[in-house]
């Protein structure tokens, strides 16, 4: 199917990480230069593909929803599943109405030279597209630097769906980053399975980000996920160069020393304070977030204080909380003492009314003080876009504010993030 005559519309969803997003969007690129339309899954499509994740059964539960839904919207369109889910439970995925090509993380990113194999696949030709759909993507683009993980934790089955750590070439990232900075992307998050693992013929994640900086005119440089041991003096001295986000995600999942030993986490809780009180000697105003899970099984109700207790004394920006979900396969998936799903609710509960505290306690430093924004899109009047250090900033205005990044005071705390006024664009 040549370009020219291909006016095919294809529609994207995606769940899970940011490795997912970049992805995706990488996916996208592809479509758009195989002469696709691509549209927003809310709009008509002939195609639908959704990058699943599985790090959760909710995950699952999400990406039946989404597919169902498309295929109650478009019923005559076709549905692709790929990524995670795809790869862990492919009979599953086949089971939904509409659901015709199910491909694992291997094959995800050659789907579209396969749907143009495949003859026997008859769309309806479309016209148009969302040009607002397009314009909204160049504001923050994923890069995936790496793939894969080889810690083996004992609840994630990640490593049985993305396979063992490998490592894209520097001058394939150096290239892609100016293409997107080219194409008027002004941030930049470099993503994948375990970033701290980066390795390429000896060169590490800290040597990448130099080259990054030396070689490419990218306005903002933000890294996703690292581990509290992957934190050293000499990548935190990087920081120094003000194009890299104040922002850290750092792992945790637990605050309690045990439940990290039976999670087969390689830290404990004071490596993880060691890591946290560097990142702030450092860096003023920096964002440290991070992920937990609480009911890993046998955790007791004390394990659940120490964790709260902890993440109460770090004091993080953002908390990411998941309930433990049973994945087949993983370790975790057979110990004894499963935690009850009313127990995990209710501490669930508990942690997300502390994550709510800690964040506005974080914003609150803001307050009166002047930070810069990239905003993003424009709902009713308020427009959106996130600080290096990701906080979520609000304001109006009569001006187009897409991809325009400016100077912004804080004036107070407004849904989950900060209400505020423009100073300088």
């Amino acid at each position: 199917m040549s370009k020219k005559e291909n006016n095919i519309k294809v529609a994207f969803d995606t769940l899970g990480c940011k490795l997912n997003q970049a992805e995706t969007e990488a996916l996208t690129d592809k479509f758009v230069k195989s002469g696709y339309i691509v549209v927003s899954s809310q709009d008509d499509f002939d195609i639908y593909v959704l990058n699943t994740c599985t790090v959760t059964h909710v995950a699952d539960r999400k990406a039946r929803h989404l597919l169902r839904m498309a295929h109650r919207r478009n019923p005559q369109a076709v549905l692709v599943a790929v990524g995670c889910y795809a790869e862990h439970s492919t009979k599953d995925l086949l089971k939904i109405d509409g659901v015709k090509l199910v491909l694992g993380n291997a094959e995800k990113m050659k789907l579209p030279q396969i749907l143009t194999g495949l003859n026997a696949l008859s769309f309806t030709k479309g016209s148009g597209f969302s040009a607002d759909f397009l314009s909204n993507r160049r504001t923050r683009s994923f890069i995936a630097v790496q793939e894969g993980c080889n810690n083996f934790c004992s609840y994630c089955i990640v490593p049985y769906v993305r396979g063992r750590e490998k490592s894209v070439p520097p001058e394939q990232i150096v290239r892609e980053i100016k293409e997107k900075v080219a194409s008027g992307f002004k941030e930049i998050v470099l993503t994948g399975t375990e970033i701290g693992a980066y390795n390429y013929g000896g060169l590490n994640l800290e040597g990448l980000i130099d080259i990054i900086l030396k070689e490419t005119p990218v306005l903002r440089l933000r890294i996703s996920s690292l581990q509290p041991q992957e934190i050293t003096p000499d990548l935190i001295n990087l920081w120094e160069n003000t194009r890299l986000c104040p922002h850290f995600h750092l792992s945790l999942q637990s605050g309690s020393d045990t439940v990290l030993k039976r999670m087969k986490r390689r830290y404990t809780t004071s490596d993880y304070l060691d890591a946290v009180n560097l990142i702030r000697s450092k860096i003023d105003g920096v964002a440290i977030t991070t992920d937990i899970i609480v009911g890993f099984p046998c955790e007791t109700d004390a394990e659940f204080t120490e964790s709260y207790d902890f993440c109460q004394e770090v004091g993080f920006s953002r908390i990411h909380i998941f309930s433990y979900s049973k994945r087949r396969g993983t370790a975790a998936s057979i110990m004894p003492n499963q935690v009850s799903p009313q127990i995990m609710k209710g501490r669930s509960d508990l942690m997300l009314k502390l994550a709510e505290e800690t964040s506005c306690s974080f914003y609150k430093g803001f307050i009166e003080k002047e930070i810069e924004v990239l905003w993003e899109q424009a709902a009713d009047g308020i427009w959106t876009g996130y600080s290096g250090n990701y906080i979520k900033a609000y304001t109006t205005s009569n001006k187009d504010l897409t991809n325009v990044m400016s100077r912004f005071v804080v004036q107070r705390i407004y849904e989950g993030g900060v209400w505020g006024e423009i100073t300088e664009q």
